[in-house]
Order: C-alpha cells, then structure tokens, then sequence
C-alpha cells in the first residue's frame, strides 16, 4: 500500500502520463453528465436567465459546448496517450511471439532433432522482428505498429490492415527459403528451394497481395474525391480501436468491413498453415479462394463507393408551442428544419452536436443543445430546431445546415413575416 501510494503521489497536474490523461477523461465526462442531467431537470439555470425561454435555452447550449469541449481536448489527450503506451508494447508482442516460435521449434526437435529449417524459420522471425522494431521505434508517437494501419481519420483502417496482414505473411514465407539459400550448398536441395518459389506456384498468393493492396490504395483514393466533392462526411475519432476494422464511423456493425475481415482471415490462415506444412516454398493457395478474396475485396469496395451522403433539407416549418395559434414565420419565432444527413457518422459526440450551424440568410445560428435525461432532444439526423434571428430582414429568405463535418446541404427558401 506504500509503494502504491508513492507511486500515486509521484504525479502531477501537468502529468501527461496514460493513467493521468484516462482518469482526466473520465472525471470531464462524468462532470459532463451532471451538468447536463442537472440542466435537463431545470437546476443550475441563473435567475437572470430564467425568465426568458430563449434565453435561458442559449446559455445552457453555451455551457454545455463549453463542457464537451473539455470533455473532446481530455479525450483526445487521452488517445494520445494510449498510442504511445501501445507503440511499447506492440514491439514488446512482437519479440514474445518470436520466443513462442523458438519455444515451439526445440519443443518439435526434441523428438527428430534440430534442422537447418528451424533455424531459417527462428533467424527469419528474429529478422522480422528486429525490422518491426525498427518501424515501429520511428512511428512511436503515433502508434509504433499501429501507425501504417491508422487512417487519416484516426481510426483503423480495414482496407489497410488487410494487406498489410498479407504482406507480413509474404514477408516472412519469402525469408524462410532465402536463408536456406544462403546456407545451402548447390544441389537437390537447392534447386528445391528455387522450385518453391516458382512463379506459377505463387500466382495465387501474389495475386491476393496484389489485389488487397490495390484496394487500400482505391479505396483511399475514393474517400478522398468523395469528401473534397463533399460527398461523403468524415470526421476524426479521439484514438483507434480493434472495432474500427468491423465497424462503420459511427460504431455500428458494417456487413462489408466485416466480411472482408472474415473471409481475409480464413484465407490467411490457410496460407499460413500451408506454410507451416512446407516451409520451403511460398505458400500455394488455391485459385478458388483467391477468386474467394477477389469477390470479398469486390463487395467492400463496391460499398465505398456507395457510402456517404450530402445533409439535405427537405422542409422548414415554423415550430408552434401547444396553446399557440397558427401563424406565418418572424424574427424571435423557432423554426423546425426537416431533412436528413445532419448528424453524419462519428458526430454523436456532444462537441460534435454543438458545432452544427444553421445559415439563415446572411446569420450564422449555432443549433442550441437541448439536454433531456441521457441525451438531447435538439440536434438530431433528421431535426434541427433554431430560432429565427432578429437579425434576419424580412422577405424571402435562404435556409442551409452546415454540419460538423464542414458539408453544406442544399439551400431551402422561406418567407420571414414583418
């Protein structure tokens, strides 16, 4: 109990440690969550405020952004953070697995005894594992390991990690029958090992890394027309995690990152028990599952180029309070914007909510946070509620919703009454 309260008593405010920046970000957002339960019962409201439905609605929207502003800078500290903590220990999986394989090889030849193969494959492992290293000590800040996998949107990429799997796979198989090369003296045996790297054995294998690789770079591609031609919304996640490979943006389950996973880690493991069968040559997969990943890899980039959406609005209607009469749309009135694409994926958080805005004529409207117990009313995907300026000139005025991914929706035209 000393040494752990030592060891509590050693940090600071200004730490910048994994355990400091998680526990920052847990206190932010349990702060967050009193605050705004305590607003949606209607405590904490200032007199001066509280007489003015408007009013009173604009400041607890301020000071709710103002808290999940805190809650996404703790946040992403804490991603940080944990990127630099997961680069040591990457490397530190790595070298482990390799003392797995040696446990494993003099384990296997204590019954036939120790060949030049086991050695190939150990110094292979060694030497993979010390370029890994390597990679990953150069990219430690943003992951080690992680880093070739995280996409510009700082999550993980499964068009990327695909490949990448295959590559490390290829690699190793290509370094098991180089070193036997190197040690080997021409005869039989040698001219074995060049007959294991034939060129129609490999086709398959090289075909499913051409492929996948062909994919992530489209892929990336795609994604990049689709959002400067602001077709597609993205926005950045606080840090990477293992889900993003079988999820969408916004954390649901996707049916095409999910089966090109699936059906890449099937085949993988083919080619890797096909390895461990014949070590001396690449692996030989069969044409049908390449043809298998190539329909794989075909449904998950037919899907990117499906996603994605421009937010669109398809009505505005003045928003009338029960006991209200009906009447035409003024300065001071709410106005109720119906259309879809508001929230896109990844934007639930409530910083994220609060940087929706509302361009009504020439006046730029923040979308006031509406609390309730558990969430918000206001925004929502579909509904978005702003009051109408006094700013605003009577006539015919412009309506268009500008998300928190920068996309500007269509404009939609209504009559302001004097």
């Amino acid at each position: 109990m000393a040494v752990q309260e030592m060891s509590r008593g050693t940090h600071t405010t200004a730490c910048a440690c994994e355990e400091c920046a998680r526990e920052g970000h847990r206190r932010a957002v349990a702060a967050f969550l009193e605050k705004r339960d305590a607003f949606a019962a209607g405590q904490g409201v200032p007199a001066a405020v509280a007489h003015s439905l408007g009013a009173s609605r604009q400041w607890v929207s301020d000071e709710l952004a103002l808290s999940a502003r805190t809650v996404a800078d703790r946040g992403r500290e804490a991603g940080s953070s944990w990127l630099y903590v997961f680069s040591r220990r990457a490397v530190l999986a790595v070298w482990i697995a390799a003392g797995v394989l040696l446990l494993v090889q003099v384990a296997a030849a204590l019954g036939t005894g120790w060949s030049a193969a086991r050695t190939a494959g150990l110094l292979a492992a060694l030497l993979l594992a010390g370029l890994l290293t390597v990679a990953a000590r150069a990219q430690s800040l943003r992951g080690g390991l992680l880093a070739p996998l995280v996409g510009e949107d700082n999550r993980l990429s499964t068009s990327k990690a695909v490949p990448t799997a295959w590559v490390v796979l290829t690699s190793f198989a290509t370094l098991l029958p180089a070193l036997r090369l190197a040690a080997s003296a021409p005869g039989p045996e040698r001219q074995a090992l060049y007959a294991g790297l034939a060129l129609d054995r490999a086709l398959p294998l090289l075909s499913v890394v051409v492929l996948t690789s062909g994919v992530a770079v489209l892929v990336r591609r795609v994604v990049c027309v689709r959002i400067m031609s602001q077709r597609l919304q993205k926005l950045p996640a606080d840090r990477p995690r293992g889900a993003d490979l079988l999820t969408d943006d916004a954390g649901r389950g996707s049916f095409p990152d999910a089966q090109y996973v699936l059906v890449s880690t099937a085949v993988l493991a083919y080619a890797a028990a096909s390895l461990a069968r014949f070590p001396d040559r690449l692996p030989q997969l069969p044409w049908a599952l390449a043809l298998l990943m190539a329909l794989s890899a075909a449904v998950y980039l037919a899907a990117k180029y499906a996603e994605g959406s421009r937010p669109l609005v398809l009505s505005v209607v003045r928003r009338r309070e029960p006991g209200d009469l009906d009447a035409a749309v003024r300065t001071g009135d709410d106005i109720e914007i119906r259309g879809v694409g508001f929230v896109p994926p990844g934007a639930q958080t409530p910083e994220m909510l609060a940087r929706l805005v509302v361009r009504i004529g020439a006046v730029h409207v923040h979308v006031p946070l509406v609390p309730v117990p558990g969430g918000f009313t206001n925004p929502s995907d579909t509904v978005l509620t702003v009051p109408v300026p006094a700013e605003v000139e009577p006539g015919r005025t412009e309506i268009q919703v500008v998300t928190a991914a920068g996309v500007e929706s269509n404009r939609c035209t209504i009559d302001v009454a004097e």
